[in-house]
């Protein structure tokens, strides 16, 4: 288990957020997610997300949550970084935050609360909760109605234990003044898609959360490598070829950043299964897509 220093400065290159496999009658898959780590953590990722996004966290039950926590802790050995994904409202992720404390968990992010568009002193209190539940370090993810002022974000950096703030409103102009504002205070994550790896690594972020990662972690690490190196021709082919086809084809409908993977991961042989409602499964006639777009990703596949 990590201090809240130690996780922050283990931060540098890709953060995987794995899917969270479901049987055909939705129930959690756990050997499932077990194989995916094994082979993710092959890998150099410096860091895993367990339940966030990606791995429909809102879909999961308290206990599911924990299971998950504990199987990603027991995959990774200690070799990178968990972080427990954290969110509902403020009482239950107080708990969960405990409970992923407890299962070895080694940081917190922090999901917006269930309340959109909630006042400023309110998301203040939501977030100052979750911290003080807590020794681990925390990260806040800065997505849908969690859209921040600079001043505001200011605010939230009094929070002790929070290291770092993961960006995922893909608002560029915003983020450089929120970075201005606070220079180092926070360690800055780009969150918001590996299609925007360019950009964030423009102003100098240099860790990124990847849901390609889950399929295909040497393209997430080339993406960064390529990025880092300031190689923008190679970046830009890549960006191209492989990237900008899966995330239009995610922004096609609503759930599909999460069922296109998942699909991915079952072509590449790996555990996705279905989503579950009120996300949609990706439509039979469209799998061909996927499958040309796995195939461009075939130099990155094991």
């Amino acid at each position: 288990m990590m201090d809240p220093n130690e996780l922050r400065a283990s931060f540098s290159g890709v953060i995987a957020f794995p899917i969270t496999p479901f049987k055909s009658d939705l129930s959690l898959d756990t050997d499932g997610l077990r194989d995916n780590l094994a082979q993710l953590l092959e890998h150099p990722v410096c860091a895993v997300v367990a339940a966030g996004g990606t791995g429909e966290m809102y879909s999961l039950t308290p206990g599911e949550h924990l299971q998950v926590i504990r199987s990603t802790v027991a995959a990774a050995q200690g070799r990178v970084a968990v972080i427990a994904g954290i969110g509902f409202g403020q009482r239950l992720a107080v708990e969960l935050a405990r409970a992923a404390t407890e299962a070895g968990a080694d940081g917190i992010l922090a999901f917006p609360p269930y309340y959109p568009q909630a006042d400023d002193e309110g998301m203040l209190a939501y977030y100052r909760a979750i911290g003080e539940a807590t020794r681990l370090g925390m990260l806040i993810y800065s997505r849908d109605w969690a859209n921040f002022s600079p001043a505001m974000v200011e605010r939230l950096s009094s929070i002790p234990n929070l290291v770092a703030w993961k960006d995922g409103q893909g608002d560029i102009r915003r983020l450089q003044a929120i970075i201005n504002r606070l220079g180092d205070r926070l360690y800055w994550i780009g969150g918001a898609g590996d299609d925007l790896v360019p950009a964030y690594y423009s102003i100098g972020i240099r860790a990124y959360t990847s849901s390609i990662a889950t399929v295909a972690p040497r393209l997430s690490l080339k993406l960064h490598e390529l990025a880092a190196g300031g190689c923008r021709d190679e970046l830009e082919r890549l960006m191209n070829h492989c990237v900008i086809p899966l995330y239009a084809m995610r922004a096609r409908r609503k759930g599909y950043e999460v069922s296109t993977m998942k699909t991915l991961m079952d072509m590449a042989g790996l555990c996705g299964g279905p989503v579950r409602p009120p996300l949609v499964n990706v439509k039979d006639e469209e799998r061909e897509e996927l499958r040309e777009i796995l195939a461009t990703w075939k130099p990155f596949l094991d």
